[in-house]
Protein backbone atom coordinates (compact mmCIF):
# COMPACT_ATOMS: atom_id res chain seq x y z
CA UNK A 1 0.00 0.00 0.00
CA UNK A 2 1.39 3.41 -0.92
CA UNK A 3 2.03 5.45 2.22
CA UNK A 4 2.08 9.24 2.18
CA UNK A 5 2.28 10.68 5.69
CA UNK A 6 1.50 9.73 9.27
CA UNK A 7 -2.12 10.88 9.09
CA UNK A 8 -2.63 8.85 5.96
CA UNK A 9 -1.22 5.76 7.67
CA UNK A 10 -3.78 6.18 10.45
CA UNK A 11 -6.57 6.59 7.90
CA UNK A 12 -5.45 3.48 6.03
CA UNK A 13 -5.59 1.56 9.30
CA UNK A 14 -9.06 2.97 9.95
CA UNK A 15 -10.21 1.49 6.64
CA UNK A 16 -10.13 -1.90 8.37
CA UNK A 17 -12.01 -0.93 11.51
CA UNK A 18 -14.91 -3.18 12.49
CA UNK A 19 -17.05 -0.01 12.54
CA UNK A 20 -18.49 0.60 9.04
CA UNK A 21 -18.94 4.31 9.73
CA UNK A 22 -15.26 4.68 10.51
CA UNK A 23 -14.39 2.80 7.31
CA UNK A 24 -16.56 5.06 5.16
CA UNK A 25 -15.21 8.24 6.73
CA UNK A 26 -11.61 7.09 6.39
CA UNK A 27 -12.04 6.33 2.69
CA UNK A 28 -13.64 9.70 2.01
CA UNK A 29 -10.83 11.45 3.88
CA UNK A 30 -8.13 9.53 2.03
CA UNK A 31 -9.67 10.29 -1.35
CA UNK A 32 -9.73 14.00 -0.50
CA UNK A 33 -6.10 13.90 0.68
CA UNK A 34 -4.80 11.72 -2.18
CA UNK A 35 -7.04 12.55 -5.14
CA UNK A 36 -4.73 11.23 -7.85
CA UNK A 37 -4.56 7.47 -8.25
CA UNK A 38 -1.44 5.70 -9.49
CA UNK A 39 -1.77 4.38 -13.05
CA UNK A 40 -3.28 0.96 -13.58
CA UNK A 41 -0.90 -1.88 -14.29
CA UNK A 42 -3.10 -4.11 -16.44
CA UNK A 43 -3.54 -6.67 -13.65
CA UNK A 44 -6.40 -8.22 -11.69
CA UNK A 45 -7.15 -10.11 -8.49
CA UNK A 46 -10.71 -11.40 -8.61
CA UNK A 47 -10.56 -13.68 -5.56
CA UNK A 48 -9.83 -11.79 -2.32
CA UNK A 49 -11.40 -12.75 0.98
CA UNK A 50 -12.37 -9.85 3.22
CA UNK A 51 -12.44 -9.79 7.00
CA UNK A 52 -16.09 -10.85 6.79
CA UNK A 53 -14.72 -14.36 6.38
CA UNK A 54 -10.96 -14.15 6.91
CA UNK A 55 -8.32 -11.94 5.34
CA UNK A 56 -4.82 -12.78 6.54
CA UNK A 57 -3.85 -9.11 6.48
CA UNK A 58 -7.03 -7.81 8.07
CA UNK A 59 -8.48 -6.06 5.03
CA UNK A 60 -12.09 -4.94 5.05
CA UNK A 61 -14.05 -4.58 1.81
CA UNK A 62 -13.30 -0.85 1.86
CA UNK A 63 -9.65 -1.52 2.63
CA UNK A 64 -9.38 -3.81 -0.38
CA UNK A 65 -10.91 -1.17 -2.65
CA UNK A 66 -8.30 1.33 -1.51
CA UNK A 67 -5.52 -1.25 -1.79
CA UNK A 68 -6.45 -1.96 -5.40
CA UNK A 69 -6.42 1.74 -6.26
CA UNK A 70 -3.05 2.39 -4.64
CA UNK A 71 -1.41 -0.70 -6.11
CA UNK A 72 -2.68 -0.11 -9.64
CA UNK A 73 -4.81 -3.27 -9.64
CA UNK A 74 -7.30 -2.51 -12.39
CA UNK A 75 -9.89 -5.13 -11.41
CA UNK A 76 -10.57 -6.71 -8.03
CA UNK A 77 -13.15 -9.21 -6.84
CA UNK A 78 -14.05 -10.31 -3.34
CA UNK A 79 -15.16 -13.79 -2.32
CA UNK A 80 -16.19 -14.61 1.26
CA UNK A 81 -17.03 -17.91 2.86
CA UNK A 82 -20.75 -18.42 3.51
CA UNK A 83 -21.83 -14.76 3.58
CA UNK A 84 -22.61 -11.83 1.30
CA UNK A 85 -21.95 -9.25 4.01
CA UNK A 86 -19.20 -7.48 2.04
CA UNK A 87 -20.88 -7.16 -1.35
CA UNK A 88 -22.50 -3.71 -1.20
CA UNK A 89 -19.67 -2.13 0.76
CA UNK A 90 -17.02 -3.42 -1.61
CA UNK A 91 -18.81 -2.37 -4.79
CA UNK A 92 -19.47 1.07 -3.32
CA UNK A 93 -15.79 1.35 -2.40
CA UNK A 94 -14.84 0.35 -5.95
CA UNK A 95 -17.11 3.10 -7.29
CA UNK A 96 -15.30 5.60 -5.10
CA UNK A 97 -11.81 4.37 -5.97
CA UNK A 98 -12.47 3.81 -9.71
CA UNK A 99 -11.64 0.11 -9.50
CA UNK A 100 -13.60 -2.37 -11.60
CA UNK A 101 -15.09 -4.67 -8.95
CA UNK A 102 -17.01 -7.91 -8.49
CA UNK A 103 -18.27 -9.86 -5.52
CA UNK A 104 -18.99 -13.49 -4.70
CA UNK A 105 -19.43 -16.24 -2.14
CA UNK A 106 -17.60 -19.52 -1.51
CA UNK A 107 -18.64 -22.58 0.44
CA UNK A 108 -18.20 -26.33 0.51
CA UNK A 109 -20.84 -28.46 -1.18
CA UNK A 110 -21.44 -32.13 -1.83
CA UNK A 111 -21.45 -33.70 -5.30
CA UNK A 112 -22.92 -37.23 -5.05
CA UNK A 113 -21.78 -38.12 -8.57
CA UNK A 114 -18.18 -37.82 -7.33
CA UNK A 115 -18.81 -39.41 -3.92
CA UNK A 116 -15.88 -41.81 -4.32
CA UNK A 117 -13.37 -39.26 -5.66
CA UNK A 118 -11.42 -36.53 -3.93
CA UNK A 119 -11.89 -33.28 -5.84
CA UNK A 120 -10.56 -29.99 -4.43
CA UNK A 121 -11.08 -30.51 -0.69
CA UNK A 122 -8.09 -32.62 0.41
CA UNK A 123 -9.00 -36.03 1.80
CA UNK A 124 -12.75 -35.47 1.43
CA UNK A 125 -14.28 -37.42 -1.49
CA UNK A 126 -17.37 -35.84 -2.98
CA UNK A 127 -16.76 -32.51 -1.21
CA UNK A 128 -16.21 -29.49 -3.41
CA UNK A 129 -15.11 -25.96 -2.67
CA UNK A 130 -17.57 -24.10 -4.87
CA UNK A 131 -18.44 -20.51 -5.66
CA UNK A 132 -20.95 -18.06 -7.04
CA UNK A 133 -19.72 -14.73 -8.41
CA UNK A 134 -21.24 -11.57 -9.83
CA UNK A 135 -23.49 -10.54 -6.94
CA UNK A 136 -24.52 -6.90 -6.88
CA UNK A 137 -25.82 -6.25 -3.36
CA UNK A 138 -25.76 -7.58 0.18
CA UNK A 139 -29.51 -7.14 0.59
CA UNK A 140 -30.86 -10.09 -1.40
CA UNK A 141 -34.38 -11.44 -2.09
CA UNK A 142 -36.01 -13.47 0.72
CA UNK A 143 -35.50 -16.81 -1.04
CA UNK A 144 -31.81 -16.07 -1.41
CA UNK A 145 -31.49 -14.79 2.15
CA UNK A 146 -32.92 -18.06 3.43
CA UNK A 147 -30.08 -19.92 1.74
CA UNK A 148 -27.47 -17.48 3.05
CA UNK A 149 -28.90 -17.99 6.55
CA UNK A 150 -28.62 -21.76 6.07
CA UNK A 151 -24.97 -21.49 5.04
CA UNK A 152 -24.13 -19.25 7.99
CA UNK A 153 -25.99 -21.48 10.43
CA UNK A 154 -24.40 -24.67 9.14
CA UNK A 155 -20.95 -23.10 9.34
CA UNK A 156 -21.54 -21.99 12.93
CA UNK A 157 -22.76 -25.47 13.91
CA UNK A 158 -19.63 -27.05 12.41
CA UNK A 159 -17.47 -24.52 14.24
CA UNK A 160 -19.07 -25.29 17.60
CA UNK A 161 -18.64 -29.02 17.07
CA UNK A 162 -15.01 -28.49 16.10
CA UNK A 163 -14.35 -26.43 19.22
CA UNK A 164 -15.92 -29.09 21.43
CA UNK A 165 -13.52 -31.70 20.03
CA UNK A 166 -10.45 -29.48 20.24
CA UNK A 167 -11.36 -28.27 23.74
CA UNK A 168 -11.40 -31.88 24.91
CA UNK A 169 -7.91 -32.40 23.51
CA UNK A 170 -6.35 -29.11 24.68
CA UNK A 171 -7.98 -28.99 28.13
CA UNK A 172 -7.35 -26.95 30.31
CA UNK A 173 -6.70 -24.49 27.47
CA UNK A 174 -10.23 -24.15 26.16
CA UNK A 175 -12.18 -21.44 24.36
CA UNK A 176 -15.80 -20.31 24.16
CA UNK A 177 -17.24 -19.68 20.70
CA UNK A 178 -19.28 -16.60 21.65
CA UNK A 179 -16.77 -15.04 24.02
CA UNK A 180 -13.44 -15.85 22.38
CA UNK A 181 -14.07 -16.37 18.66
CA UNK A 182 -16.94 -14.17 17.51
CA UNK A 183 -15.32 -10.94 18.78
CA UNK A 184 -12.54 -11.59 16.24
CA UNK A 185 -15.08 -11.11 13.43
CA UNK A 186 -16.98 -8.00 12.31
CA UNK A 187 -20.33 -9.77 11.81
CA UNK A 188 -20.20 -13.15 13.55
CA UNK A 189 -19.04 -15.26 10.61
CA UNK A 190 -16.08 -17.20 12.02
CA UNK A 191 -13.77 -19.57 10.18
CA UNK A 192 -11.25 -22.17 11.30
CA UNK A 193 -8.57 -19.50 11.07
CA UNK A 194 -10.39 -17.33 13.65
CA UNK A 195 -10.66 -20.37 15.90
CA UNK A 196 -6.92 -21.00 15.60
CA UNK A 197 -6.17 -17.42 16.64
CA UNK A 198 -8.47 -17.81 19.64
CA UNK A 199 -6.67 -20.98 20.77
CA UNK A 200 -3.23 -19.40 20.44
CA UNK A 201 -4.42 -16.39 22.46
CA UNK A 202 -5.96 -18.71 25.07
CA UNK A 203 -2.73 -20.69 25.46
CA UNK A 204 -0.79 -17.46 25.95
CA UNK A 205 -3.20 -16.50 28.75
CA UNK A 206 -3.84 -19.84 30.42
CA UNK A 207 -0.75 -22.01 30.00
CA UNK A 208 2.06 -21.52 32.50
CA UNK A 209 4.55 -22.27 29.72
CA UNK A 210 2.96 -21.80 26.29
CA UNK A 211 5.91 -23.30 24.40
CA UNK A 212 5.87 -26.43 26.55
CA UNK A 213 2.10 -26.66 26.20
CA UNK A 214 2.21 -26.51 22.42
CA UNK A 215 5.17 -28.88 22.24
CA UNK A 216 3.15 -31.53 24.05
CA UNK A 217 -0.04 -30.98 22.10
CA UNK A 218 1.60 -30.75 18.68
CA UNK A 219 4.02 -33.61 19.22
CA UNK A 220 7.24 -31.60 18.84
CA UNK A 221 10.05 -30.71 21.22
CA UNK A 222 10.05 -27.46 23.15
CA UNK A 223 12.82 -25.84 21.10
CA UNK A 224 10.89 -26.58 17.90
CA UNK A 225 7.75 -25.12 19.47
CA UNK A 226 9.57 -21.92 20.43
CA UNK A 227 10.96 -21.57 16.93
CA UNK A 228 7.54 -22.16 15.38
CA UNK A 229 5.86 -19.66 17.68
CA UNK A 230 8.34 -16.96 16.64
CA UNK A 231 6.69 -16.96 13.21
CA UNK A 232 3.11 -16.07 14.11
CA UNK A 233 1.70 -16.64 10.63
CA UNK A 234 3.42 -19.96 10.13
CA UNK A 235 2.49 -21.09 13.63
CA UNK A 236 -1.19 -20.45 12.95
CA UNK A 237 -0.98 -22.68 9.89
CA UNK A 238 0.82 -25.38 11.92
CA UNK A 239 -1.79 -25.36 14.69
CA UNK A 240 -4.60 -25.53 12.15
CA UNK A 241 -2.97 -28.40 10.29
CA UNK A 242 -2.17 -30.42 13.42
CA UNK A 243 -5.45 -29.91 15.26
CA UNK A 244 -8.17 -29.34 12.68
CA UNK A 245 -7.21 -31.04 9.47
CA UNK A 246 -7.35 -34.73 8.62
CA UNK A 247 -5.74 -36.84 11.34
CA UNK A 248 -6.05 -34.11 13.97
CA UNK A 249 -8.18 -34.36 17.12
CA UNK A 250 -10.63 -31.75 15.85
CA UNK A 251 -11.20 -33.31 12.46
CA UNK A 252 -14.44 -35.07 11.56
CA UNK A 253 -14.68 -36.82 8.20
CA UNK A 254 -17.62 -35.27 6.31
CA UNK A 255 -20.38 -37.35 4.80
CA UNK A 256 -23.25 -36.72 2.41
CA UNK A 257 -25.11 -34.69 5.04
CA UNK A 258 -22.29 -32.43 6.20
CA UNK A 259 -22.56 -29.87 3.42
CA UNK A 260 -25.40 -28.76 1.15
CA UNK A 261 -25.60 -30.27 -2.32
CA UNK A 262 -24.13 -28.18 -5.12
CA UNK A 263 -27.58 -27.31 -6.46
CA UNK A 264 -28.38 -25.34 -3.30
CA UNK A 265 -25.61 -22.83 -3.97
CA UNK A 266 -26.80 -22.57 -7.55
CA UNK A 267 -30.28 -21.73 -6.27
CA UNK A 268 -28.76 -18.84 -4.34
CA UNK A 269 -26.86 -17.61 -7.37
CA UNK A 270 -29.86 -17.69 -9.67
CA UNK A 271 -32.10 -16.00 -7.11
CA UNK A 272 -29.62 -13.10 -7.19
CA UNK A 273 -28.89 -13.33 -10.93
CA UNK A 274 -25.29 -14.20 -10.06
CA UNK A 275 -23.07 -16.83 -11.70
CA UNK A 276 -22.37 -20.36 -10.44
CA UNK A 277 -18.60 -20.85 -10.61
CA UNK A 278 -16.56 -24.04 -10.31
CA UNK A 279 -13.26 -23.95 -8.42
CA UNK A 280 -10.07 -25.75 -9.44
CA UNK A 281 -7.26 -26.78 -7.10
CA UNK A 282 -4.25 -28.15 -9.01
CA UNK A 283 -5.37 -31.00 -11.27
CA UNK A 284 -3.69 -33.79 -9.28
CA UNK A 285 -6.58 -35.30 -7.30
CA UNK A 286 -8.64 -38.20 -8.67
CA UNK A 287 -11.61 -35.94 -9.24
CA UNK A 288 -9.60 -33.24 -10.97
CA UNK A 289 -7.82 -35.80 -13.14
CA UNK A 290 -11.31 -36.21 -14.64
CA UNK A 291 -11.80 -32.47 -14.96
CA UNK A 292 -13.59 -32.72 -18.29
CA UNK A 293 -16.14 -35.07 -16.71
CA UNK A 294 -16.48 -32.90 -13.61
CA UNK A 295 -16.93 -29.66 -15.52
CA UNK A 296 -19.42 -31.24 -17.91
CA UNK A 297 -21.44 -32.36 -14.88
CA UNK A 298 -21.25 -28.92 -13.24
CA UNK A 299 -22.07 -27.05 -16.44
CA UNK A 300 -25.14 -29.24 -16.69
CA UNK A 301 -26.07 -28.05 -13.22
CA UNK A 302 -25.61 -24.37 -14.17
CA UNK A 303 -21.90 -23.49 -13.81
CA UNK A 304 -20.79 -20.74 -16.22
CA UNK A 305 -17.26 -19.86 -14.99
CA UNK A 306 -14.16 -21.42 -13.44
CA UNK A 307 -12.06 -20.11 -10.56
CA UNK A 308 -8.30 -20.67 -10.43
CA UNK A 309 -5.67 -19.64 -7.86
CA UNK A 310 -2.65 -19.39 -10.18
CA UNK A 311 0.14 -18.69 -7.69
CA UNK A 312 -0.04 -22.15 -6.11
CA UNK A 313 0.19 -23.76 -9.53
CA UNK A 314 3.53 -22.44 -10.68
CA UNK A 315 5.29 -20.45 -7.95
CA UNK A 316 6.66 -23.46 -6.06
CA UNK A 317 10.05 -24.24 -4.56
CA UNK A 318 10.27 -27.77 -5.95
CA UNK A 319 11.03 -27.60 -9.70
CA UNK A 320 9.35 -30.93 -10.49
CA UNK A 321 6.17 -30.00 -8.66
CA UNK A 322 6.20 -26.56 -10.26
CA UNK A 323 6.59 -28.04 -13.74
CA UNK A 324 3.78 -30.56 -13.17
CA UNK A 325 1.33 -28.06 -11.77
CA UNK A 326 2.20 -25.43 -14.35
CA UNK A 327 1.33 -27.91 -17.07
CA UNK A 328 -1.91 -28.79 -15.28
CA UNK A 329 -2.69 -25.07 -15.15
CA UNK A 330 -2.27 -24.72 -18.88
CA UNK A 331 -4.42 -27.78 -19.47
CA UNK A 332 -7.31 -26.55 -17.35
CA UNK A 333 -7.18 -23.09 -18.94
CA UNK A 334 -7.39 -24.76 -22.35
CA UNK A 335 -10.28 -26.95 -21.16
CA UNK A 336 -12.13 -23.90 -19.85
CA UNK A 337 -11.71 -22.25 -23.24
CA UNK A 338 -13.10 -25.33 -25.00
CA UNK A 339 -16.09 -25.33 -22.64
CA UNK A 340 -16.70 -21.55 -22.87
CA UNK A 341 -16.00 -20.97 -19.18
CA UNK A 342 -14.51 -17.55 -18.38
CA UNK A 343 -11.85 -17.58 -15.67
CA UNK A 344 -12.08 -15.93 -12.26
CA UNK A 345 -8.52 -15.80 -10.93
CA UNK A 346 -6.90 -14.45 -7.77
CA UNK A 347 -4.74 -15.07 -4.75
CA UNK A 348 -7.38 -15.52 -2.00
CA UNK A 349 -5.43 -13.52 0.63
CA UNK A 350 -6.85 -15.70 3.40
CA UNK A 351 -3.53 -17.26 4.36
CA UNK A 352 -0.32 -15.47 5.33
CA UNK A 353 2.21 -15.36 2.53
CA UNK A 354 -0.30 -15.20 -0.29
CA UNK A 355 0.44 -12.19 -2.53
CA UNK A 356 -1.96 -9.29 -2.96
CA UNK A 357 -2.00 -9.93 -6.71
CA UNK A 358 -0.59 -12.52 -9.10
CA UNK A 359 2.72 -11.84 -10.80
CA UNK A 360 1.40 -11.07 -14.26
CA UNK A 361 4.97 -10.47 -15.45
CA UNK A 362 6.03 -14.03 -14.65
CA UNK A 363 7.08 -16.06 -17.68
CA UNK A 364 5.04 -19.01 -16.42
CA UNK A 365 1.84 -16.94 -16.70
CA UNK A 366 2.55 -15.46 -20.13
CA UNK A 367 0.55 -18.14 -22.03
CA UNK A 368 -2.54 -17.64 -19.83
CA UNK A 369 -2.53 -14.01 -18.75
CA UNK A 370 -4.83 -12.89 -21.59
CA UNK A 371 -7.38 -15.51 -20.55
CA UNK A 372 -7.07 -14.26 -16.96
CA UNK A 373 -7.74 -10.66 -17.96
CA UNK A 374 -10.57 -11.61 -20.32
CA UNK A 375 -12.25 -13.40 -17.42
CA UNK A 376 -11.77 -10.44 -15.10
CA UNK A 377 -13.35 -8.03 -17.58
CA UNK A 378 -16.16 -10.53 -18.18
CA UNK A 379 -17.20 -10.73 -14.55
CA UNK A 380 -16.95 -6.96 -14.11
CA UNK A 381 -18.97 -6.45 -17.30
CA UNK A 382 -21.74 -8.69 -15.97
CA UNK A 383 -21.60 -6.99 -12.57
CA UNK A 384 -21.89 -3.42 -13.81
CA UNK A 385 -24.61 -4.28 -16.34
CA UNK A 386 -26.66 -6.09 -13.72
CA UNK A 387 -26.07 -3.53 -11.00
CA UNK A 388 -26.92 -0.47 -13.10
CA UNK A 389 -29.38 -1.79 -15.71
CA UNK A 390 -30.54 -5.25 -14.53
CA UNK A 391 -29.09 -6.56 -17.81
CA UNK A 392 -26.49 -8.98 -16.48
CA UNK A 393 -25.56 -12.45 -17.68
CA UNK A 394 -28.63 -14.12 -16.15
CA UNK A 395 -31.15 -11.51 -17.35
CA UNK A 396 -33.97 -12.30 -19.75
CA UNK A 397 -32.40 -9.78 -22.13
CA UNK A 398 -29.17 -11.79 -22.27
CA UNK A 399 -30.96 -15.12 -22.57
CA UNK A 400 -33.07 -13.83 -25.49
CA UNK A 401 -30.40 -11.97 -27.44
CA UNK A 402 -27.25 -13.89 -26.49
CA UNK A 403 -28.39 -17.52 -26.22
CA UNK A 404 -24.99 -18.97 -27.13
CA UNK A 405 -22.68 -18.95 -24.12
CA UNK A 406 -19.54 -18.05 -26.08
CA UNK A 407 -21.25 -14.99 -27.54
CA UNK A 408 -22.58 -13.98 -24.15
CA UNK A 409 -19.12 -14.31 -22.62
CA UNK A 410 -17.55 -12.16 -25.33
CA UNK A 411 -20.25 -9.50 -24.96
CA UNK A 412 -19.82 -9.04 -21.21
CA UNK A 413 -16.01 -9.03 -21.51
CA UNK A 414 -16.34 -6.26 -24.11
CA UNK A 415 -18.65 -4.29 -21.81
CA UNK A 416 -16.14 -4.74 -18.99
CA UNK A 417 -13.36 -3.28 -21.10
CA UNK A 418 -15.24 -0.20 -22.31
CA UNK A 419 -17.21 0.76 -19.18
CA UNK A 420 -15.02 2.41 -16.52
CA UNK A 421 -15.68 1.97 -12.82
CA UNK A 422 -17.76 4.32 -10.74
CA UNK A 423 -19.81 7.36 -11.75
CA UNK A 424 -18.15 7.63 -15.17
CA UNK A 425 -19.25 4.11 -16.02
CA UNK A 426 -22.76 4.67 -14.72
CA UNK A 427 -23.03 7.80 -16.86
CA UNK A 428 -21.87 5.88 -19.92
CA UNK A 429 -24.44 3.15 -19.32
CA UNK A 430 -27.18 5.77 -19.31
CA UNK A 431 -26.82 5.71 -23.11
CA UNK A 432 -28.22 2.20 -23.41
CA UNK A 433 -31.52 0.44 -22.77
CA UNK A 434 -33.12 -3.00 -22.96
CA UNK A 435 -34.55 -2.46 -26.44
CA UNK A 436 -31.04 -2.42 -27.91
CA UNK A 437 -29.44 -5.44 -29.52
CA UNK A 438 -25.99 -6.40 -28.17
CA UNK A 439 -24.04 -4.96 -31.12
CA UNK A 440 -26.06 -1.73 -30.99
CA UNK A 441 -25.42 -1.49 -27.27
CA UNK A 442 -21.67 -1.88 -27.67
CA UNK A 443 -21.69 0.74 -30.42
CA UNK A 444 -23.44 3.16 -28.06
CA UNK A 445 -20.86 2.50 -25.35
CA UNK A 446 -17.90 3.06 -27.64
CA UNK A 447 -19.24 5.99 -29.67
Amino acid sequence: MIIQEGADVQLEQALNSFDPGIRRAALADLLSRIPDAPPGRGIANMHCHTFFSFNAYGYSPTGLGWLARQEGIDLMGIVDFDVLDAVSEFLDACDATAVRGSAGIETRVYVPEFADREINSPGEPGVLYHMAIGFTRTDVPPAAQAIVDELRGQSAARNRALIARVNAYLDPVTIDYEQDVLPLTPSGNATERHIVVAYIDAAARKAADAAAFWAGKLGIDRAAAEKAMANAAGFQNTVRSKLMKRGGPGYMQPDAGTFPHVERLHELALACRALPCAAWLDGTTPGEQAMDELLALLVGKGVVALNIVPDRNWNLADPKSAALKQQKLYEVVDLAKQMDLPLNIGTEMNSFGQPIVDDFAAAALFPVRDAFMDGAYFIYGHTVMERVLAMGYQSAWAADLLPVRAQRNAFYAAVGRCVPAGPAGHKLLARVHQEMAPAELLDALTA
